[in-house]
Parts: C-alpha cells; structure tokens; sequence
C-alpha cells in the first residue's frame, strides 16, 4: 500500500460519520465508497480464510498419493520407514504395503480416525502393539503379511472391537495369546498360514463367535494333546459351515503329512496335569548340579517335550479289568477242577482194573462147578 492509498482508507472510514453531501464529494472527488472498501475487505478475509483451511484439507503426505473421490491414500512402495504424517483425515483406505516400517508408534493413526482398511504386508513390523492401534474404532480390514511378527497381545482385540478381517500370514508367529478376555464379535476371517505354530489353544477360537474362515496351513503343528482341543473345535466349526484350509501335522512320525481332522479323535489323550510330587523335585537337592535344577524349572515353566505327548494305547476301562480279571481266575478254577475229576476218574478205573484182575479166577470157578452141578442135575433127570 503506498503512501497515497493509505488517507484514501482513512476518508473512508471518517465518511461514515458525515452527510449524504459529504459523501458524495468524496466520490466525485475520486475517493472510493465507503461500500467498496467493504466489499473488498470481506473478499480479501475470505481468501485468506481459505488459504489457511486448504493445506490441512488438501494436503497429501510426500512420497503418497492421494484420492479424495475414494477416500483413500497409496503410500506403498516409497521405502518409508514410519507412519506419515499430516495424512488427510478423510482417509478410509491406506496402503503402506511394501515399505521398511520396523515400529509403531502409540497412537500411529489417530490423525486418520474414520479409518476402514489398513494394509501393512511386507514391511518389517515385530511387534503389533495395541496402543499403535487406539483411536480406530471403524477399522474393518488389516493386512500384516509378509512381516516379522513374533506374537500378538491379548489385548489387540479390544483396540480393534470392529475389525472384521484379520491376516497374519507369513510372519514368525510362534505363540498366540490363549484368551483375549473377551469376545471378538465381529471378526469373521482368521489367518495364519505360514508361521511357526506348534499348537493353537481352542479357548481363543472359542472368542470368535462369528468367524467364518480360519485359514491354518503350512504351520509345524505338533499332533499331540495339547491339539486335541483345536481339533474337536474345527470338527464342531466345519459342521457348522465353517470353512478352514486344514492343518496338517508335522509331528510325532506316525501322523506326519496327515491333516489333524482325519485322525481319530479315540487316539489322542488329555494332557496330564503336573503331579505336586514334582513339586519338591524343583528345589535343589543336596549333591545336585545347579544347572540340573534350572534345567528341570525350565522344562515345568516351558512347553512340554512334544515325546512326552505322543499318544499311547487307550487304557482300558476299570470294569472291563475286573470282568477280565474274573474270567482268568474263573478259567484257572475250572481247570484246577477239572483235572481234579480227570484224576479221581483216572484212578477209580484202574483201581476197578485191578480188583477186577484179582478177583475174576475165583469166580470163573465158581461160576465152571456151578454149571457143572447144573449139568449133572440134568443128566439124572433124563436117566
């Protein structure tokens, strides 16, 4: 503004105190209206109004692009190694697939809390914590493939009460959490293709009551007890029109290659509860090493050996070997008489044998005089 235009602005303002007269001299004399010094005030607030909203509305993080008529925002492939930040708070779909992300940060998507779908495959991600996840109660979809998870935390569920889609697939997943201390209600898809599980506990299933798909392939499942309760809970899960990929179990030997639900569920034994005589074995006994004693803390603290799960014969019931039991000594008696009655008839007859070789000369005498006295009676008849 020079130095000429500044009384210009100052008449003006004055104008609005004097006369109709006066205020037309002013505009013959070339001095604008009061009016139109107005109309270009409100003109200049409102672009600068504008100027200030445009970059927190419009703005896109560098390295992404961003589509308003879809709401969502590609940041894959740029080799970021965090979240960006000032992401538009329109966003319902972001893409960061294919990137260096090793962390989360707490709170890493509250600027973005409309957020539906999150993509996080192939990065380098260990760790899901659920604070990371805070602030997104309208996420339905996550995709985290393709990393290096290790373990989930139990109270993931409860930072994400809306996700409805969950995909772990190709991590390192070893453990899951046993219990999410309450329900997931709306999660409907369950994947965990390709890690290292050994056993999944049923109790975590359990707290998916809408779930549909559980996808467990390509995992060392050991088909011992402990996976006797995932498999009646997917046997139970398929009859209800659920649908699974399978497990398929790597050990013991006998099973290997074979999927968990062909194997009859009669070979499989309850896990047997630690005895309390182990107890006193943890303590350190005089004379013993101390690593024996953090060995065997380890193993009763651990997983159990998987050998130490291996199914054995079924035991039978305690009335069949009672009923077994009697029939054996039945059978023993039985016998014991029997023989009893062979000798005593073994014995009867030869006895009769040789009584019957003493005494039959005598009696064949008697038996000769008497047909002879018979003879000789009926010879003085007839005389």
């Amino acid at each position: 503004m020079t130095q000429n235009d500044f009384p210009l602005t100052v008449s003006c303002d004055i104008s609005l105190t004097q006369s109709d007269d006066q205020v037309s001299h002013s505009s013959l004399s070339g001095r604008p209206a009061c009016t139109q010094s107005h109309s270009v005030k409100g003109t200049l607030l409102l672009v600068s109004s504008v100027g200030l909203l445009l970059p927190g509305v419009g703005s896109c993080p560098m390295k992404c692009l961003c589509h308003p008529s879809s709401n969502s925002v590609d940041c894959s492939g740029q080799g970021l190694s965090k979240v960006p930040r000032d992401l538009p708070p329109w966003t319902v779909t972001l893409l960061l697939q294919d990137n260096r992300i090793h962390w989360l940060p707490a709170l890493a998507f509250q600027s973005v809390s409309l957020l539906s779908t999150l993509n996080l495959s192939n990065n380098s991600l260990s760790n899901l914590a659920a604070e990371a996840f805070y602030g997104l109660p309208h996420l339905r979809v996550l995709n985290v493939t393709q990393n290096s998870l290790l373990s989930i935390e139990s109270s993931f569920a409860h930072a994400l009460p809306g996700l409805r889609e969950l995909d772990l697939s190709s991590n390192s997943l070893r453990i899951l959490p046993t219990s999410l201390g309450k329900p997931w209600e709306n999660l409907t898809v369950f994947a965990v293709q390709q890690n290292h599980l050994l056993h999944l506990d049923r109790e975590l299933l359990e707290a998916m009551p809408k779930v549909r798909l559980v996808l467990l392939k390509d995992n060392p499942w050991i088909c011992d007890c402990h996976l006797l309760g995932l498999k009646l809970w997917l046997e139970r899960f398929t009859f209800q029109g659920g649908e699974t990929d399978g497990a398929i179990c790597r050990l013991p030997e006998p099973w290997q290659g074979k999927a968990l639900l062909s194997i009859p569920h009669e070979l499989y034994q309850p896990c047997s509860l630690p005895s309390q005589d182990l107890a006193p074995s943890l303590v350190q006994q005089p004379g013993s090493a101390p690593q024996d004693a953090q060995k065997s803390h380890e193993n009763s603290s651990g997983q159990q050996d998987p050998l130490e799960c291996e199914a054995k014969p079924k035991p039978k019931p305690t009335n069949l070997r009672h009923a077994v039991a009697t029939v054996v000594i039945t059978g023993v008696v039985c016998g014991i008489v029997c023989l009893m009655m062979l000798a005593a008839a073994i014995y009867g007859c030869t006895y009769a044998a040789i009584t019957a070789q003493y005494q039959g000369r005598p009696l064949a005498s008697a038996r000769k005089s008497e047909k002879m006295g018979s003879k000789e009676l009926m010879d003085s008849s007839s005389a």
